[in-house]
């Protein structure tokens, strides 16, 4: 069929939507790419002037050479994906065909695709360089000197390290549709026929994973945590206290004695009262307790609700009535901070276990509500009238968790989750990760109520890898906790592995990034230089040892300098990022997309897999549909790529939410084979080697009053790559013709500019100075250019704020994902200002 033609820029409909979609075409690194729009070939004159006092004649000068290069690449995109949609339309025809030179064709126009792919990554890679500010004499005679390194070595290194291997695993197509539509559903190469629910045959619940883990692990190391030494008040420069902490050793508990802790609390739990198939909840931080008592429950079959322990009073006071809990397992200081002022408002509450060690009276607590200890708690289960009574067994259908989402999106959401429903993904998630044993160390300090560091967890003790806690505060040598001169906790546990959330991994980035611009001229020219060789390498699937070990290695001792698997999970990671964890950290870096409502599971990029931007294929436990949604205009036969709603189904798909049939009807269904089903309301693409990438977000979709649709998260993915954010929140209103934003600059960033501009005063008053929101709107603009967003993308007003954004201030979850409701709440003002000239 011939492309329609379309007179609008002179460019056919296909091709509008091959530059547009991002489909293969990773040169532009844009995490989110949504409208078939295309952007004009330059500034006019109007709109310079409705663009601001921002845009002098040096950033429209900028902004028009960015606009020229732009469409010299999209022409050349052009060309490449005409190339790449003709090899896969003709490889399709001779797939289908039955002519004896059929295969040999097919073949060859694999190489050719094959060929191109290749070139997009060596692009993108190009893309995402660093500037290497030198001579270009001395340039070249780096490189004359990296190409014949290169040579000498190839051949020794290609034939021991089995390159050859990890490029073809890299290259091979990793899921395919089983109806043979482009619509799906997706499935793994090796799950084609049936979708794996069993880690281990019969081990069907979460207590038998535990036992299975105790009888092959006894004495191994399973939970660990670090002495508390010294702790002391720290008095800032600005006349504010931080506490600082001086650590120990980790402390670990065997996988023995932490079954026979977790045994006795059960135990002691049902002593109190506790009966099997009625709720209790667990509100506490990130530590080995929460484990304990967590693989209580499982035993004892005590359906366990999980609430994040930066939730406000009244999303916590909804959850404990909802599940109508008499028992919780908290932690002295929430009880203090949190719990304490709700409690008239949970009446149905009896019974408080404090995980802390020491004891503390509680007497201005609500009458008829007692506090104990855990360590008494499985004192009295220790009991011998206590242990003999027999523990009903849960089977693979009962509620194993009822996890309560961050409320990003309104109140919270109890989400059911089996016994089954967890096994599953979580079988799903350990096939993904490459040798995966006994001998691998996980560091533990996001969120337990967050299914990503759940299932992380679970994953890890199902296969007796030892856990060691942290916190955010204290996970590095310099982070906010720890006293200058002391340990940080990776440094101390050495981990394999460990999960991160994006604004985790972005803060790395920064923080590395501007320490690289404080080195000396020649310490910086050889970090860039290394940098910029390593990523060709990768980009190619070829390691660099040396380089590893003289150029990043005080980079990866930031994290303890073992780390062989970095997952990042929970908000999409920008390219950038990705591409500097790579290469500084000296491993892979997976990205993962899950749910709540799908046990976090649904894909995880192979570690073979250096492309950016993908979150893989969908893992042995799942299965993908895209659905056409019609208002934003993807559709499964969207071409180059299918796009649409992603839709997840399999064993993984949990239960629903509890006490809410309206959402359950609307969020899940089942099909005609039993199959549980959920629309996740997530935009995704299928790629030819059928690994997603997602696209876009039903709810970040915003109408402007000229019709232009604008995906938020898409234009906050970009931005947050620039240096003078910390994070960053797009906004628009439907009867407004533009996008604002609310940004929390760099502190040191900042204060540096405002000091070159001659603006004096508090953090506060810099922050609130017009001067500084016009400085930071150019740099702004010119990061959205550079990052190729459409005009009416680019924010046109800002508020800088100096507070940041954390779970303590309820404007983000505990994952760091932004809560639009709140946010707009708490910027109305600004948002009247900045719409209305108020």
């Amino acid at each position: 069929m011939e492309p329609q033609e379309d007179t609008r820029n002179g460019m056919c409909k296909a091709e509008r939507s091959t530059y547009m979609c991002s489909g293969w075409s990773v040169c532009n690194e844009t995490p989110l790419n949504i409208r078939l729009q295309h952007a004009p070939p330059a500034f006019s004159q109007s709109e310079r002037q409705e663009a601001g006092p921002c845009h002098d004649n040096a950033s429209i000068t900028s902004g028009l050479r960015a606009t020229a290069a732009r469409d010299s690449d999209r022409n050349r995109n052009i060309q490449r994906h005409r190339r790449i949609n003709n090899h896969r339309s003709i490889f399709a025809a001779e797939s289908s065909s039955l002519n004896p030179g059929g295969f040999a064709r097919r073949q060859s126009r694999k190489l050719e695709w094959e060929k191109e792919m290749e070139q997009e990554i060596a692009l993108s890679a190009s893309r995402m360089k660093l500037k290497e500010d030198m001579s270009p004499l001395l340039l070249q005679v780096f490189r004359s000197v990296a190409w014949v390194y290169s040579v000498i070595t190839f051949l020794p290194w290609y034939l021991l390290s089995g390159a050859s291997g990890n490029q073809a695993r890299a290259k091979r197509i990793k899921a395919r549709t089983v109806s043979g539509t482009p619509a799906g559903p997706y499935r793994a190469v090796n799950s084609q026929q049936r979708l794996a629910s069993l880690l281990h045959e019969g081990v069907d619940t979460l207590d038998k994973v535990f036992e299975y883990a105790v009888v092959h692990f006894p004495e191994r190391d399973c939970l660990g945590t670090r002495e508390l030494l010294s702790e002391e008040d720290e008095i800032q420069p600005n006349g504010k206290i931080f506490k600082k902490v001086i650590l120990g050793d980790y402390n670990w508990l065997s996988y023995e004695e932490t079954f026979h802790l977790s045994q006795r609390f059960g135990s002691g739990l049902a002593a109190l009262g506790q009966k099997p198939l009625c709720n209790i909840a667990i509100f506490c931080e990130t530590r080995a307790e929460w484990i304990v008592a967590a693989q209580a429950c499982f035993m004892y079959n005590f359906p366990l609700v999980t609430l994040y322990s930066t939730l406000g009073g009244a999303a916590i006071a909804h959850g404990l009535n909802e599940t109508e809990v008499t028992h919780i397992i908290t932690s002295k200081e929430l009880l203090q901070s949190r719990l304490k002022a709700i409690l008239m408002e949970v009446p149905r509450l009896k019974h408080i276990i404090l995980v802390d060690i020491k004891t503390t009276s509680w007497p201005d607590l609500p009458r008829g509500i007692m506090v104990h200890n855990m360590g008494a708690v499985q004192e009295l289960g220790g009991k011998t009238e206590n242990v003999m009574v027999s523990r009903r067994q849960p089977v693979p259908s009962d509620i194993a968790v009822i996890m309560y989402t961050s409320g990003s999106t309104g109140i919270p959401k109890g989400v059911m989750i089996s016994h089954s429903n967890i096994i599953a993904g979580i079988t799903g998630m350990a096939e993904r990760i490459p040798n995966l044993n006994e001998n691998d160390t996980y560091i533990g300090y996001l969120p337990l109520a967050h299914v990503l560091e759940l299932s992380a967890e679970l994953v890890c003790v199902s296969h007796g890898c030892r856990i060691g806690y942290s916190s955010p505060q204290t996970l590095a040598d310099q982070s906010s906790k720890i006293k200058k001169g002391s340990k940080g906790d990776t440094s101390m546990l050495r981990p394999t592995l460990m999960a991160a959330v994006p604004e985790i991994m972005d803060r790395i980035y920064k923080n590395v990034m501007t320490k690289v611009d404080e080195m000396s001229s020649v310490q910086k020219t050889l970090f860039v230089l290394a940098y910029n060789y390593k990523m060709e390498q990768i980009s190619k699937g070829y390691s660099t040892p040396l380089c590893d070990r003289l150029v990043f290695k005080k980079v990866r001792s930031l994290l303890g300098g073992h780390m062989r698997v970095l997952l990042s999970g929970g908000a999409p990671l920008s390219a950038a990022t990705q591409r500097f964890m790579n290469i500084c950290f000296c491993c892979p870096v997976g990205q993962g997309y899950g749910l709540t409502e799908t046990c976090g599971a649904g894909t995880i990029s192979e570690f073979s897999d250096y492309s950016t931007g993908r979150v893989g294929a969908p893992l042995v436990c799942s299965e993908i549909m895209l659905k056409d949604w019609e208002e934003g205009g993807y559709f499964s036969t969207d071409k180059p790529n299918p796009r649409g709603e992603i839709v997840i189904g399999g064993p993984n798909v949990t239960m629903g939410y509890y006490k809410n049939e309206q959402k359950n009807r609307e969020d899940f269904f089942v099909d005609a084979n039993g199959q549980r089903w959920f629309c996740t309301g997530d935009i995704g693409e299928f790629h030819p080697d059928g690994c997603l990438k997602i696209i876009d977000r039903k709810k970040d979709l915003v109408k402007l009053q000229a019709g232009e649709y604008v995906s938020l998260g898409k234009v906050e993915a970009v931005l947050k790559n620039c240096s003078f954010i910390d994070n960053i929140c797009a906004y628009a209103n439907s009867d407004e013709s533009y996008v604002i934003g609310f940004v929390v600059p760099n502190q040191k960033q900042l204060t540096t500019l405002a000091a070159q501009r001659g603006i004096r005063g508090s953090w506060e008053e810099i922050c609130n100075h017009a001067e500084m929101e016009k400085e930071v709107l150019c740099i702004i603009t010119e990061a959205a250019i550079t990052g190729k967003l459409e005009r009416f993308e680019i924010p046109k007003k800002i508020r800088l704020s100096p507070e940041p954004w954390t779970p303590e201030t309820g404007l983000v979850t505990d994952a760091f994902k932004l809560k639009r409701k709140e946010l707009k709440t708490h910027y109305q003002d600004d948002i009247e200002r900045m719409y209305g000239g108020k």
